[in-house]
């Protein structure tokens, strides 16, 4: 078997007494200590995102210590303790100023197993990852470190039941009863929403990120959807795992030969065809420096071709909540997520070449597992969609030049007559703000609105903290008074976010962006005829250069940093303001605003087109 990791520990007495006492402790043979090292990681956090990951690991970790050894078959390897890294629960924090902490929260995973990982010089990881954050920070420290890992999400949450009603329930259905009446209503949804353990249950960020592991190569297909408590995550996966995880080893298949251009394509293709969150946006970037890539809107994916792709190319082919009716565990139920793979190998959207952890193709894994055809009621035909347009749209403009604002279509229930939202602007300096005034002011919205909510993002808030309490209660009032309130941010959404609402607007007003010269009653023209969003009063170059000035004067009088951004008062949120880089990059925490790259890889071209056999005439070719 192939070890590509030098071994890091030697014969010396001093630094082989603890090994010797680890290898006692655990039950493995001593004389195994000087092999290549090989372990088990996870996440633990205070929701029930995390409650059923320690029993994976612990499964794993049995079945790793049942495999090493030095007979025949077994892995000579050394064994260590699993280790864990801490996240925070974005179903708890939402609406709070501690959702601050959620991005953050990816680049502390990041960190910390970039030190387990590098110090324990590990030859061959599994990670169990759980909520949606920790799974992008694990998978960017394994790309760096670049030896043999696997990755297997720890499942969703299964859907609750109104008690009255019968109606199913996940957390979403909470937060859009949050201004609700009757105590007693909130009250029951809340103690309904969220049985069992797991992660959230919708195409929310949590599956869209799983989803995305599993089609970008990292994580086994069948292993992305069934539930958290299902017992194959117990029972077979970790055998699995092991066995997947040793011919990796014996192959020396690394992650950055899995995780390539192509397969980030293939896997932000699969994310527009499940309606998936807007935080794609942000993760992706993110993945691909870690994976070697300095610019993902340039190397991978241009945002024009983003766009058409979208528009033209890639339909949505499940009916998800949060702006359909199904959970992931209905999703499992018909095939999984490799009978949406399938479909869109077969429908020529996909690159079905490129490799994958169980050292396979894509294309030789999927038909391996051989998944049904879609039921067409949970999971449609590429001929026949959900919705004919892919679920995820780039913005530009005079309020993006960035070319960062991102709308989730497949969330839009109204309001985009021919492509076109023209919205009076409501500003709110802060998501706190806009919150209080729902709660006690719900009529000072009106039809036609655009809220707008700055000084929330990666160096403003600082952390770029998600708004699924807002845009929840302005989706339940659009629905109760039959109006369209739209919102536009700096900051970016849960995936459970539905409505008219538009993230990442960059730059973010911390920065000087456009965003932070819009004024009350301002027209807001949202184009997606041309993929813009505008506010013509800027166009007016006096009126521009007179609200700059004003802005840059409260800057200069406040220390250089606009008195309307959030305290930056620990260290952690410090290092935020001080070193996130833009919302376009990842919003990841790099020293002097640069995308820190590792080995950067040249250049790379397939040659790979997607191409929808069944709209052979929208294809193009970038």
């Amino acid at each position: 078997m192939k070890n590509s990791r030098t071994v890091l520990i030697d014969h010396h007495p001093g630094r082989t007494a603890q090994t010797i006492g680890i290898a006692r402790e655990l039950g493995t043979d001593p004389d195994l200590i000087h092999e290549p090292s090989v372990g088990v990681v996870g996440t633990k956090g205070d929701s029930q995102c995390y409650l059923g990951v320690m029993a994976k690991v612990e499964a794993i970790h049995a079945e790793l210590k049942r495999r090493i050894g030095k007979g025949p078959g077994q892995l000579r390897f050394r064994l260590v303790q699993p280790e864990y890294t801490i996240a925070t629960s974005d179903g708890i924090r939402n609406g709070t100023r501690e959702m601050r902490y959620s991005l953050i929260g990816r680049e502390v995973t990041h960190d910390a197993l970039c030190e387990h990982l590098s110090a324990t010089g590990l030859a061959g990881t599994i990670a169990v990852v759980a909520c949606d954050k920790p799974p992008v920070g694990t998978l960017a420290a394994l790309l760096e470190h670049n030896q043999p890992a696997i990755i297997m999400s720890d499942g969703t949450i299964r859907p609750g039941t109104d008690p009255v009603t019968g109606e199913k329930l996940d957390i979403v259905s909470a937060y859009q009863v949050a201004g609700h009446p009757d105590p007693e209503y909130r009250k029951r949804i809340a103690c309904h929403a969220c049985p069992g353990i797991g992660s959230c249950g919708g195409m929310f960020t949590y599956n869209t990120m799983q989803t995305f592991i599993g089609v970008v190569g990292m994580q086994p297909l069948h292993m992305v959807a069934p539930a958290s408590d299902d017992p194959r995550r117990l029972n077979e996966f970790p055998a699995q795992l092991v066995e997947y995880l040793a011919q990796l080893i014996e192959k020396d298949l690394k992650p950055r030969d899995i995780v390539v251009r192509d397969s980030l394509r293939n896997a932000v293709i699969v994310a527009m065809a499940i309606g998936g969150s807007t935080n794609v946006v942000l993760h992706a970037p993110e993945i691909a420096r870690a994976a070697g890539y300095a610019d993902f809107w340039k190397e991978i994916m241009t945002p024009e071709e983003f766009n058409h792709l979208s528009q033209h190319v890639v339909p949505v082919l499940t009916d998800a909540r949060p702006y359909g009716k199904y959970s992931m565990i209905d999703i499992d139920e018909v095939g999984g997520v490799q009978v949406i793979v399938r479909e869109l190998l077969d429908a020529g959207l996909l690159n079905g070449d490129v490799m994958t952890c169980t050292g396979e193709t894509l294309a030789q894994q999927v038909a391996r597992l051989a998944p049904k055809r879609p039921d067409g009621k949970v999971i449609y035909t590429v001929e026949h969609p959900y919705k004919p347009t892919g679920g995820l749209r780039l913005l530009g403009g005079n309020l993006s030049p960035d070319h960062s604002a991102v709308l989730k279509l497949a969330g839009v229930e109204k309001g985009l007559e021919n492509n076109v939202y023209r919205g009076t602007a409501r500003v709110f300096e802060g998501e706190q703000g806009l919150i209080r005034a729902l709660d006690t002011e719900p009529e000072r919205f009106q039809d036609k609105d655009m809220v707008v909510v700055r000084y929330e993002g990666p160096s403003g808030a600082p952390g770029m903290p998600e708004m699924l309490d807002p845009t929840s209660r302005i989706t339940a009032l659009c629905r109760e008074r039959n109006i369209v309130v739209a919102l536009m941010t700096d900051a970016r959404f849960s995936g459970g976010s539905v409505g008219l609402v538009i993230g990442h607007v960059g730059p973010e007003a911390a920065l000087g962006g456009p965003i932070a010269l819009i004024e009350d009653g301002d027209e807001i023209i949202v184009d997606l005829n041309k993929n813009e969003i505008n506010c013509p009063a800027l166009d007016d170059p006096a009126v521009f250069q007179k609200r700059k000035a004003a802005w840059e004067k409260a800057v200069a009088d406040n220390g250089g940093i606009h008195p309307n951004c959030g305290k930056a008062d620990t260290r952690l949120l410090h290092r935020a303001r001080h070193t996130a880089v833009p919302a376009k990059r990842g919003a990841g925490l790099h020293p002097n605003r640069e995308v820190w790259v590792r080995d950067l890889r040249p250049a790379e071209r397939s040659g790979f087109v997607p191409q929808n056999k069944y709209r052979p005439d929208a294809t193009k070719a970038f």
